[in-house]
């Protein structure tokens, strides 16, 4: 277990520190608040990651949450050689594709061709017409991610969906950038029949962590680590 600050120390130790590190130190010296942001920070970032793996909203939201409790007991280890965002992706990673293994050593079957599909939280207010396009706009989005090979719904969730430049869906990956081009590439080619140009600007609505879901995530990870 790394040794806390003291409440003496800690002020003068976060006055050197900023950015991530700075939210770590707290957190090591067990300021709820640091917790909440770090959570509230990275929640849809890494749930996307974990739902591009797993292809279900209840694994992914799962994995997200062993990932924080394994990566907050373990945050000596951070060095800020990477992101903290980058760090965390690793863990999630790690966590969802050991599931995956898990899961297809125990189950004689591909993966569910069923995965579950993410409801996502519509206007009220939106025109009828408007709002069912964006539905089925969204659960093309989804459907289509869903069947591409893994390799390549990884690439594509990471640098589309999430945003990521080349360099740190690489880095994310542990892949060449060239690696990240290739499979990228492919994936367009697998999409481009689910796909055109007409959704290219919701797609940052995809695969949404927001509003309850994120409050209950960060709350039940709290309540694992004692403070409510």
């Amino acid at each position: 277990m790394s040794k806390l600050a003291t409440p003496a120390t800690a002020p003068m130790v976060a006055e050197s520190l900023s950015g991530d590190m700075l939210l770590v130190h707290k957190a090591q010296a067990r300021e709820p608040n640091a917790f909440r942001a770090i959570m509230k920070i990275h929640n849809q970032r890494l749930y996307r990651i974990a739902r591009g793996i797993l292809r279900n909203d209840a694994e992914a939201e799962d994995v997200v949450q062993e990932a924080y409790v394994s990566a907050f007991a373990s945050l000596a280890a951070f060095r800020g050689e990477s992101t903290l965002a980058t760090w965390l992706s690793r863990i999630v990673i790690n966590e969802a594709l050991g599931r995956l293994r898990k899961k297809r050593r125990t189950v004689d079957m591909p993966d569910n061709p069923e995965a579950q599909i993410i409801r996502f939280p519509l206007n009220s207010n939106d025109d009828p017409e408007r709002a069912m396009a964006q539905r089925q706009i969204l659960a093309l989005v989804e459907r289509a991610t869903d069947n591409l090979p893994d390799i390549y719904r990884m690439v594509f969730v990471a640098r589309i969906i999430e945003g990521l430049s080349m360099e740190e869906t690489a880095d994310l990956l542990g892949v060449r950038p060239e690696t990240v081009k290739t499979r990228l590439h492919r994936a367009r080619l697998l999409l481009r029949k689910a796909l055109d140009d007409e959704i290219g600007p919701v797609l940052l609505d995809a695969f949404p962590f927001a509003g309850r879901r994120c409050e209950r995530l960060t709350r039940a990870v709290m309540e694992r680590l004692g403070f409510e």
